[in-house]
C-alpha cells in the first residue's frame, strides 16, 4: 500500500512534533532547574493549578497526556519535596486529591513568569493568524488521534 500525499505530509508533521517535543522538554527543564522543577514536574503542577476542582492522579494524567504511572511518579516527587499535598477523596479512598502547597503555588507562579518571557521571545516575529492555523490543525489531529484510540479499543 502506498501512502497518500496527505499521509506523507502528516508523517512529516509527526516527526516534527516529536523533535519539537524534545526541545520543549529540554527548554522546560532548563527554565525550571533553578526552582527544582523538571518539565514533567511543571506539567503536573500546572494540571493541579489550572484545575477548577480537586484533582486525582488519573485526572492529571489525562489532562497532560501522561501515563498514570508517569503522573504518579511526578506526584510522589512533588509531594516529597513539599510542592503539593494529599487530601482525602471521600468517593475513592485509594485515589486521593492533590493540591498545591504555598511553596508549590509560589513555584508555579515563578515558573509561569519565566515561561511568559520565554514564550514572548519564541513568538517574536511569528504571525498570529499562522499560529492560530497551526493550533487549529494540531487540535484537529489530536481529535483524530483520540478517536482512533477509542475505535482501536472498541475493536479489541
Amino acid at each position: 500500500m502506498k501512502r497518500t500525499i496527505e499521509a506523507d505530509l502528516l508523517t512529516d508533521i509527526m516527526l516534527m512534533v516529536f523533535r519539537i517535543n524534545g526541545r520543549l522538554l529540554d527548554g522546560g527543564d532548563r527554565l525550571g532547574a533553578p526552582l527544582n522543577l523538571t518539565s514533567a514536574r511543571w506539567q503536573v503542577l500546572g494540571a493541579i493549578s489550572l484545575s477548577s476542582a480537586s484533582v486525582t492522579v488519573p485526572a492529571i494524567a489525562e489532562m497532560m497526556g501522561m501515563t498514570r504511572q508517569g503522573a504518579q511518579k511526578q506526584v510522589n516527587k512533588l509531594e516529597e519535596d513539599g510542592f503539593i499535598e494529599k487530601r482525602t477523596n471521600p468517593r475513592h479512598q485509594r485515589s486521593p486529591f492533590y493540591v498545591l502547597t504555598p511553596q508549590g503555588a509560589e513555584s508555579y507562579a515563578r515558573i509561569t513568569d519565566l515561561h511568559t518571557g520565554w514564550a514572548n521571545r519564541l513568538a517574536n516575529g511569528l504571525d498570529a493568524p499562522d499560529l492560530r492555523a497551526a493550533l487549529a490543525l494540531l487540535n484537529s489531529f489530536d481529535q483524530r488521534l483520540a478517536l482512533d484510540a477509542t475505535e482501536s479499543e472498541e475493536r479489541t
